[in-house]
């Protein structure tokens, strides 16, 4: 089991054991509702979706043409009478006798009597009757989809945790599912803080900044499937720090800021995390990411995560140590990063006993290798480079650069986890 926050003190932390001492600071995950499946997009289900009924329900055409029971062996009958037909939605009625056939569509039931569908373009049609061309084609269950072939009855097709996408919500709709257990949307409350700190669309003052962080954070938490509490921008007041603290504690599951959590003189958030709650500084070996904290808000013991106060440092650490708690929010084992391999383009520097990551562009070649090269100049307030990237290239503690042609290892950046 992972140490707590509380209990690590100030030593250095590798970015996977900060990872794991960051989940112990959720202590339930946020409660279960109901939603209709047309308005679950994004949502993590609570409970496994088991199949009621087989999918496909019935043995069905997998063509349009004819059904009809085949022998598995020659003589063929070429020359064969049509008693009937089936329509998707309207199965043939009784049974077909050996040697006739019924007109069938796509997804109609296979009629009782028949094992095998041969498609229209094999057949030449009379009133009532067809004559199969190139019979030796023809194999015993050609394009027939046995029921239950996709799904059958009984089976669990999504587990609890699953984050509900396009593909996964047409699965749940297709097994009759009109409502689905899901937890509710994480509330993460955020705010930025700073009297540097300028709303876009205001006049920007000579020693100001526009607010990039609050924003970037909105988009992030959004991908996520959270909902979103603005606070706004606080400024450099103790006081003003304090209150609004407390009060996200009360109302979110998580509250995060961004700046404010050095020790730098005006950076107040830290005094006001020590007075309403437990504060446990993190000491992180990762660039960009520093300076960041961790810890618990009154009596709630709502968590809370401090970022810090560059655009590109907020980004990486939002995707490596907030994305993993707000799957802990909704009763997830965090899931590790995706992690590909690739051929490094250009020269990378990195430092040992310090994971360093880089923004990256990776390609494929046309023999499936990938391919990644540095965006460029690195800063940690660069936000171009993490526009222009596709995956963080992660060189990790124990290792020091990396040379063209070596292999590293990259993240996707990708909105889903």
């Amino acid at each position: 089991m992972s140490l707590s926050c509380f209990e690590l003190g100030e030593q250095m932390l590798s970015v996977d054991a900060a990872r794991d001492a960051l989940m112990t600071l959720v202590e339930k995950s946020v409660a279960v509702e109901q939603v209709a499946i047309g308005s679950a997009y994004g949502r993590r289900l609570a409970t496994d979706i088991t199949a009621p009924i087989n999918v496909p329900q019935n043995t069905n055409a997998a063509m349009d043409g004819v059904a009809l029971s085949w022998p598995k062996e020659p003589p063929y009958t070429t020359h064969i009478q049509i008693v009937g037909d089936a329509f998707a939605g309207q199965a043939f009625e009784g049974e077909v006798p050996s040697g006739q056939c019924v007109r069938i569509t796509t997804g109609a039931p296979l009629p009782s009597g028949t094992d095998t569908v041969i498609m229209r373009e094999q057949l030449i049609e009379g009133d009532n009757s067809i004559t199969i061309d190139a019979p030796e084609r023809v194999s015993v269950g050609q394009h027939v989809r046995q029921a239950g072939e996709d799904i059958a009855q009984g089976a669990v097709t999504l587990t609890a945790g699953t984050r509900l996408d396009a593909a996964s919500m047409g699965l749940v709709a297709s097994l009759g599912y009109a409502e689905v257990d899901v937890y509710r949307r994480p509330k993460v409350a955020i705010f930025s803080t700073g009297n540097e700190v300028t709303p876009p669309g205001e006049p920007l003052p000579s020693a100001g900044i526009y607010d990039t962080n609050r924003f970037t954070l909105m988009g992030m938490l959004s991908e996520q499937g959270a909902e979103v509490v603005d606070l706004g921008i606080l400024p450099d007041d103790p006081r003003a720090i304090e209150q609004a603290l407390a009060e996200a504690a009360a109302q979110c599951d998580l509250v995060i800021t961004s700046g404010g959590v050095s020790v730098g003189h005006a950076d107040y958030t830290r005094a006001a995390l020590e007075k309403l709650g437990r504060l446990a500084f993190w000491r992180v070996a990762l660039r960009p990411g520093r300076p960041m904290a961790c810890g618990q808000l009154s009596d709630s013991r709502t968590p809370f995560v401090g970022l810090p106060g560059n655009p590109v440092a907020v980004m990486v650490t939002f995707s490596q140590f907030v994305v993993p708690l707000l799957q802990r929010l909704q009763g997830q084992l965090p899931s590790p990063p995706l992690r590909l391999t690739a051929i490094a383009q250009t020269p990378l520097k990195s430092r040992l006993k310090r994971t360093d990551f880089l923004r990256g562009i990776y390609t494929c070649d046309d023999q499936g290798v990938l391919h990644v090269r540095s965006t460029g100049a690195q800063g940690s307030g660069i936000l171009t480079s993490m526009v222009m990237a596709n995956c963080l290239i992660e060189l990790g503690d124990d290792q020091a650069d990396a040379q063209p042609g070596e292999a590293v290892c990259i993240q996707p950046i990708t909105s889903w986890q």
